[in-house]
C-alpha cells in the first residue's frame, strides 16, 4: 500500500510492470488527512468521480467528515491505484460550499428558503408552460450526476413537460464518442476494455492526453511499457506529452488536420493489402465508398497539410498493419474540431478493416471526458431518448410512451433533440425562457464566452442553477439551489468502459444542501406533473427507485441494466454493462460475434452526412441493408472553419492539465492540486517564443477576432505555430481560454471546435519570473 506519498510530483505512482497476457497488478493508493488513522475510520465503498476513468475505491469517515480516500484492490478499473485528483480532490467538499438557497432581489443574489427559492422556480415555470409551452423550457446538465438523476430529469423533461431542448456539458466532450459510435455501429455504447490493454500489441493515441487526463489508464499502460514484450506506441498530439516522450511514433500534426491524417492511414492500409476481406466482406457495408473516397489521401500528401513527415505516417500505418492486437483510444483533440465525427469514425473503420474487434487485446476506447458523461448519453438527460432510441423510429417512442404511461405526442420526436450551441442561443434570442442549469459552469467552459455572459446575465431568460459552489455561472443566475455532491448521496455511474460503480452515502451534505433527484422530484411535484392515469411523475422518490426505473427502461436495449443490483455492486465493485439474465456478471466487450447494433428497428440512428450533418432518411438507410452490419464512412479533408492569416498566425489549442479539473470549481478548493497549478498560463514553442521577443514567465496578450486573454508565457515542448492554453481558469475573464474560442462545430456531433482558433500573442510586460504551469507535466519548460 502506498500510503501519503507525494503524489503531486510524482503523479503516476511506482511502476509494476507486467507481461502480455498477465494480469496487472495490484497497487493500493491511500491519502488519509494529516493526524488521522486508517484504524479509526469508516470506509465506504464507492468510486472516483474526477475523471472519466472511474476508480473503484472506498471514502475515509471519521466523526461525520471525510477524511480520506483509498482505492479498491479487488475493483476491474484501477486494481487498487488512484490518480492525484482521486487522492486529493475531495478536499475540495471541505471548502466554501452552498449551504442554502440563493434568489435574486434587487440585482443581487441573498439567502432564502427552500421554499420560496422553488416557489419562484415553479411560478416561472408554470407561467411559461401555461402562455408559450414546453418550447420555452431547456435542462443544460452536466457529466458528473448519478444515474438516477438523469433518468429522473430526463422523465421530466421528456414525458412530464414535453421539451426536446435537453442537453448536457456532455456536449461539449463526449459528443463525437457517441456520435462516432452511432453513424459506425448503430448505436452509442463503448466496444472495448481496459482490460484490452493487457494482452495488445500496440496502443494508438488519438488526440488523447491519456497521461493527465485519465491518469490511472496511463499508468496502467506504462506498466505494460515498462514490461515484458511492451506494445508500440503511436501518438497524435501537437504538443511532446508525457505520452509522446514514450511513443514508437509521435506525430505531432497541426490541430484542425486530424481527418487528413486519418484519410491518409486508411490509405496506406488499404495499399499494404492489410485489409481482412473476409472480414470487411461479411461484417461491414461501404468499403467501395471507403476506398474512392482515401484513394489520393497518399502520406505525401498528408505531410503536407498535417507537417509532419511523410515516413512516419507510414511508419504508424504499418504499426497498425503488422499488429495483430491494437487498442486505440480518441480523445478531446480529435472530438473538439470541425471534422470530429468524420476523424473519429475512421479510427473505428481502422479496426474493422483488420477484422480488429470484440476479442481481448483489440478494441475501441473513445473515451468520454466526464466520469458519468455516458450515464448522461445512456438515460436520455441529454440530446438523445433515454436507452440509445431513435427519436426518428416510432416503434421507439411508442415503447417510452408504453413505460412512462404518457401519450406519445407528448415526447418530444418531431425532429431531432435540441443540442448546447442551440440551446444557449435560442435562450440569448428569449425563445427559451426557462433555463436550468445543474451541475455545469458554461460562464467559464462553453465557447465564446463573452456572449455567454450576456445570455445567462440577461432579462429574457430565467436562469436556475443548481450547484455545490457559486460557481461564475451561479452567480449570474435567478435563483442558486445548493446541491449535494459526490458521496453525500448514493448512486450509480458508468465509465468509459461501461463499468458500473455504485456510490455509497458516506456523509450528509453540508447545510441545506439536496441531492439533484430530490431537487427535480420537489420540482415535478409542485408543478404537477402527472401520468395518464394522474400518478406521480416520476413515480419514485429515492435512488433505489430511480435505478429500478432505469433498469426496466433499459430492458432489451444494447445498455441493458435489467438484472444489475446495488447489491452486486456493493459485492463486485465495478460491473460492465450490458448485465442480462444471460450476462448477469457483465459483458466485458461487444461485437464479440461481429454483430452490429445495425438493424433497421434497433439502431440509435439512420446516420448522416459527415460533411454536412444532414440525416440520412429511413428509406435511405434501409436500401442500403446494414443489417447487422458495421458502416464504413468518411469524407474528404476540408480546412478549419479558422485558420492562420496575416492577423491571427498562430493556432490556439485548448486542453486540460492533470491537477484541475474542468472550471476548477472542486481542484481549485483542493491545497495540493491547487499549490501545483494555481493560475493561468499559455504555452509557445521556442521559435515563435523567439520570434515575438518573448522569455519564460513574461506575460503576453492573444488575441482572437472575439476578445484576448493576458497570461504569462510557458516556453514549451509544443509544436512551432501553435498556441496551448488549459481551460480551467475563470474568474477574471481575461484570463478564461474560452474568451478566445469560437461558436463552431462538428456537423454532426454538434461538438464546439475548441482545437482550433486563430489567434495573435505579443508580449504585453515582462513577467515577475517563471510561468505557474507544471514542470513534471507536458507543460514542462523547453530545455
Amino acid at each position: 500500500m502506498t500510503s501519503n506519498e507525494d503524489r503531486i510530483r510524482d503523479i503516476w505512482g511506482r511502476r509494476t510492470p507486467y507481461a502480455s497476457g498477465a494480469v496487472w497488478p495490484q497497487r493500493v493508493d491511500e491519502y488519509l488527512a494529516e493526524g488521522v488513522s486508517a484504524e479509526h475510520v469508516e470506509w465506504v465503498d464507492g468510486a472516483c468521480l474526477l475523471c472519466s476513468n472511474g476508480c473503484g475505491l472506498q471514502v475515509a469517515v471519521a466523526d461525520g467528515r471525510m477524511v480520506g480516500v483509498r482505492g479498491r484492490a479487488d475493483d476491474r478499473v484501477n486494481h487498487g491505484r488512484l490518480g492525484p485528483k482521486g487522492l486529493y480532490g475531495w478536499q475540495g467538499q471541505l471548502h466554501e460550499r452552498l449551504t442554502t438557497p440563493l434568489i435574486r432581489r434587487n440585482g443581487r443574489l441573498v439567502e432564502t428558503d427552500w421554499g420560496t427559492a422553488m416557489a419562484a422556480v415553479v411560478e416561472r415555470s408554470a407561467d411559461l408552460l401555461a402562455g408559450r409551452g414546453p418550447l420555452s423550457h431547456a435542462f443544460y446538465t452536466s457529466g458528473q450526476l448519478t444515474i438516477e438523476e438523469y433518468y429522473t430529469l430526463a422523465v421530466i423533461g421528456k414525458a412530464g413537460i414535453g421539451t426536446p431542448h435537453m442537453d448536457g456539458n456532455t456536449r461539449l466532450c463526449t459528443a463525437t464518442a457517441s456520435a462516432a459510435f452511432q453513424e459506425t455501429f448503430g448505436s452509442d455504447g463503448q466496444p472495448g476494455s481496459y482490460a484490452d490493454i493487457d494482452s495488445c500489441d500496440a496502443i494508438f493515441l488519438y488526440g488523447h492526453n491519456v497521461a493527465e487526463t485519465q491518469t490511472v489508464l496511463w499508468t496502467r499502460m506504462l506498466d505494460r511499457l515498462d514490461g515484458p514484450n511492451p506494445p508500440r506506441l503511436v501518438c497524435v498530439d501537437p504538443r511532446r506529452t508525457k505520452v509522446a516522450e514514450r511513443a514508437t511514433v509521435h506525430l505531432p500534426i497541426l490541430n484542425g488536420t486530424n481527418l487528413a491524417l486519418m484519410n491518409a492511414l486508411v490509405h496506406e492500409l488499404i495499399a499494404m493489402g492489410a485489409v481482412d476481406a473476409q472480414y470487411v466482406g461479411e461484417h461491414t457495408i461501404g468499403f467501395e465508398q471507403l476506398r474512392a473516397v482515401t484513394a489520393e489521401a497518399t502520406a505525401e500528401w498528408a505531410a503536407e497539410i498535417c507537417a509532419v513527415p511523410a515516413d512516419d505516417i507510414r511508419r504508424a500505418a504499418e504499426i497498425f498493419a503488422t499488429s495483430d492486437r491494437v487498442v486505440s483510444t480518441c480523445s478531446m483533440g480529435f472530438y473538439q474540431s470541425h471534422q470530429a465525427t468524420a476523424a473519429s469514425c475512421q479510427v473505428n473503420n481502422l479496426h474493422l478493416l483488420r477484422g480488429m474487434l470484440g476479442r481481448p487485446g483489440a478494441g475501441i476506447l473513445q473515451m468520454n471526458g466526464q466520469p458519468s458523461a455516458e450515464n448522461n448519453r445512456e438515460a436520455g438527460c441529454g440530446a438523445a431518448l433515454p436507452g440509445f432510441r431513435n427519436w426518428a423510429n416510432p416503434d421507439h417512442v411508442d415503447q417510452l410512451a408504453k413505460l412512462w404511461n404518457v401519450d406519445a405526442s407528448t415526447i418530444p420526436h418531431d425532429g431531432p433533440p435540441t443540442d448546447a450551441n442551440h440551446i444557449f442561443r435560442l435562450a440569448e434570442k428569449g425563445s427559451i425562457g426557462f433555463l436550468w442549469i445543474a451541475g455545469t459552469n458554461p460562464a467559464v467552459s462553453m465557447p465564446d464566452l463573452a456572449r455567454i455572459r450576456t445570455t445567462l446575465s440577461g432579462d429574457q431568460c430565467f436562469v436556475v442553477v443548481s450547484d455545490g459552489y457559486l460557481s461564475e455561472t451561479a452567480e449570474l443566475a435567478d435563483v442558486v439551489l445548493p446541491a449535494a455532491l459526490w458521496a453525500e448521496k448514493t448512486g450509480t455511474f458508468t465509465n468509459v468502459d461501461r463499468t458500473v460503480h455504485l456510490q455509497n452515502k458516506a456523509v450528509e451534505p453540508p447545510g441545506l444542501a439536496r441531492s439533484d433527484l430530490d431537487i427535480w422530484v420537489d420540482y415535478a411535484t409542485r408543478l404537477g406533473l402527472k401520468d395518464k392515469d394522474g400518478r406521480a411523475l416520476p413515480g419514485w422518490d429515492t435512488p433505489e427507485g430511480a435505478f429500478e426505473g432505469w433498469k426496466a427502461c433499459s430492458a432489451g436495449r444494447l445498455c441493458d441494466y435489467s438484472a444489475l443490483t446495488y447489491e452486486q455492486l456493493n459485492e463486485r465493485g465495478g460491473v460492465q454493462w450490458p448485465v442480462t439474465a444471460g450476462a448477469p456478471h457483465g459483458t466485458e466487450r461487444l461485437y464479440i460475434d461481429a454483430h452490429f447494433a445495425t438493424e433497421i428497428e434497433y439502431c440509435e440512428t439512420w446516420g448522416h452526412d459527415l460533411s454536412t450533418g444532414e440525416a440520412t432518411s429511413e428509406a435511405q438507410y434501409r436500401s442500403d441493408h446494414p443489417d447487422g452490419r458495421a458502416i464504413l464512412k468518411t469524407v474528404p479533408f476540408e480546412p478549419a472553419y479558422e485558420t492562420p492569416d496575416d492577423e491571427y498566425p498562430l493556432r490556439l489549442t485548448t486542453g486540460r492539465t492533470v491537477y484541475h479539473w474542468h472550471t476548477r470549481t472542486k481542484s481549485k478548493r483542493a491545497r495540493q492540486l491547487n499549490d501545483a497549478a494555481p493560475s493561468m498560463w499559455v504555452e509557445l514553442s521556442q521559435q515563435d517564443a523567439a520570434r515575438l521577443g518573448v522569455a519564460e514567465g513574461d506575460v503576453v496578450r492573444v488575441t482572437s477576432r472575439r476578445g484576448h486573454i493576458d497570461a504569462p508565457a510557458r516556453v514549451s515542448h509544443v509544436r512551432e505555430g501553435v498556441v496551448f492554453a488549459p481551460w480551467h481558469y475563470g474568474g477574471d475573464p481575461l484570463t478564461a481560454a474560452n474568451e478566445l474560442t469560437l461558436s463552431a462545430w462538428d456537423p454532426v456531433s454538434k461538438q464546439p471546435e475548441f482545437k482550433v482558433s486563430a489567434v495573435s500573442v505579443r508580449r504585453f510586460r515582462a513577467g515577475t519570473g517563471p510561468a505557474p504551469a507544471p514542470t513534471n507535466t507536458a507543460s514542462a519548460p523547453a530545455g
